[in-house]
């Protein structure tokens, strides 16, 4: 095989990945490439950035500046790029333990905010006045105080909400997402969205400036 030979490399970008403060980003860490075995961990190693404390803790990488980087490794690779344009590296410190405190404290917000929510609701729509109706068109008898009724309602409201959310503590009853995670996926995906954007229009904002004093 000679040095003119044109070697193809597929290259797919990871859509957003963590990397540990200190650490250099490899290709390794934000793509996934099928070339030929003999150049693969050349590429892999290839290091694309040292992440300082002044970048902050997200860094967007374009597959336009990429390219670049890979072709001082293999001059005559022809680079066929799949999916994304951008990864999103997100540079973060070494974990910590959770606190149990913590959340202890969350816990209990959630609970009782959650529980003044619904009460707040019932209150709004009147619904002990409703549920006295309901159990006199079913007995026949007044009741101003239909605790079984309202036990019933109570369990039927905490069975309702494992079914709507598909979750129980780490229990899921099938693999179709919760609503909850499709709208964290959404809002994840907005916030790569205006990271992104934010990106090109602080890089914009550089050239303009360099272009203005030469």
């Amino acid at each position: 095989m000679t040095d003119a030979t044109i070697h193809t490399v597929y290259l797919q970008l990871k859509k957003r990945v963590q990397i540990k403060r200190g650490k250099v980003v490899t290709l390794r860490d934000i793509a996934l490439i099928l070339c030929e075995p003999e150049m693969e961990e050349r590429l892999y190693s290839l290091v694309l950035a040292q992440p300082h404390e002044k970048d902050g803790n997200l860094l967007v990488m374009d597959l336009m500046w990429i390219i670049p980087k890979m072709k001082t490794i293999i001059p005559n690779a022809y680079i066929e790029s799949i999916g994304n344009q951008q990864v999103i590296v997100e540079i973060v410190q070494n974990p910590k333990k959770p606190s149990f405190p913590l959340f202890v404290l969350v816990w209990i917000l959630l609970f009782f905010g959650s529980a003044l929510t619904i009460m707040n609701f019932h209150a709004d729509v009147n619904m002990m006045e409703v549920q006295v109706r309901v159990v006199e068109m079913i007995t026949g008898h007044p009741d101003e105080h239909p605790y079984l009724f309202q036990v019933a309602y109570s369990i039927g409201i905490g069975f309702g909400m494992v079914v709507f959310f598909n979750h129980l503590f780490k229990k899921k009853w099938n693999d179709e997402p919760t609503p909850l995670e499709v709208e964290m996926y959404l809002y994840q995906e907005n916030i790569d969205q205006y990271v992104v954007a934010e990106e090109y229009k602080k890089a914009g904002t550089i050239l303009q400036k360099q272009d203005e004093n030469p």
